[in-house]
């Protein structure tokens, strides 16, 4: 007859397992990116309200006309909050510390994606007062990854840098003093020659007039560009963002491991001597 190996409805229990969490993490993670999505759009620009009574919009666009004149973070606190609910909702559930890791750190690089595509495909949000405005939206996200903890949100953080280096740049005095080894080096380093080129050549101040960076170094910007071309086949100035499910099946069976021996190691049975010579069964002393 057919001998089915003992180890498989163990394996297939791993695997069911594995594709069901996969599931339930996507779907959270989606639910958290549609929520935030339309509030990271308002994120990137400051306010206008500052134009006067007769900037109002017309009539039916009362929302965008609130909006307007909403508070400077209010559409960071929208976002906040949702981050607020998504850990209260993980941790009330005892979802495993290194999937709410996971989680944040897509979450993050999702926010990272979305103000910096938005930042470089918007002219008019590469001013020194939208750098300004983003700046202050960013330290209200720094400072509530700190009140997370490490343990929670691990190096999400990380995640904002192409955001963090490019509000750098715009908020950064006396750009036409700068030099493209200052720039490339010190101010942005994860900023490709195409990204730098392109806010540069974008920025403009509506508050003190202030010019970009000098001449010299957009015609350099240019020259690393042109080879840049001969040798990269991807020249695109947008990032991507990150829809891969970043953990696999070990990952979950070793996080359930932890859980059995770490909580339940009193309540282990032993293996029955019979079993233990069996070679078939020898994976039973895995799991203990």
């Amino acid at each position: 007859g057919i001998q089915v190996e003992a180890k498989y409805p163990a394996l297939l229990f791993k695997q069911q397992l594995t594709a069901f969490v996969e599931k339930i993490y996507g779907m959270v993670r989606d639910n958290v990116k549609r929520e935030i999505t339309t509030e990271l759009g308002q994120c990137i620009q400051a306010p206008r309200a500052a134009r006067g009574p007769h900037s109002a919009t017309p009539k039916g666009g009362h929302g965008r006309a609130h909006a307007a004149h909403m508070p400077l973070s209010q559409h960071w606190r929208v976002i906040l909050d949702s981050l607020d609910t998504l850990m209260k909702m993980l941790r009330e559930n005892h979802v495993k510390s290194f999937l709410i890791r996971k989680l944040f750190t897509q979450v993050f690089s999702f926010i990272n994606v979305q103000l910096f595509n938005s930042l470089l495909l918007r002219r008019e949000c590469c001013s020194f007062s939208n750098g300004e405005y983003v700046k202050t939206g960013l330290a209200e996200l720094e400072n509530w990854l700190h009140n997370a903890g490490a343990d929670s949100v691990g190096s999400a953080w990380e995640e904002l840098k192409y955001i963090r280096q490019a509000v750098t740049f715009l908020v950064i005095h006396q750009k036409p003093k700068k030099t493209l080894d200052e720039i490339n080096n010190d101010l942005c380093p994860v900023l490709s020659v195409q990204q730098l080129y392109r806010i540069s050549t974008m920025y403009w101040d509506d508050k003190y007039g202030t010019e970009t960076v000098s001449q010299e170094v957009l015609t350099n910007m240019k020259q690393l560009m042109m080879e840049d071309t001969n040798s990269s086949a991807n020249n695109s100035f947008l990032l991507d963002d990150d829809s891969s499910i970043p953990f696999n099946m070990e990952d979950i069976t070793s996080a359930l491991g932890e859980s059995v021996s770490g909580t339940m190691s009193d309540l282990t049975a032993p293996i029955p001597q019979e079993h233990k010579s069996q070679p078939a069964l020898a994976y039973l002393s895995e799991i203990v």
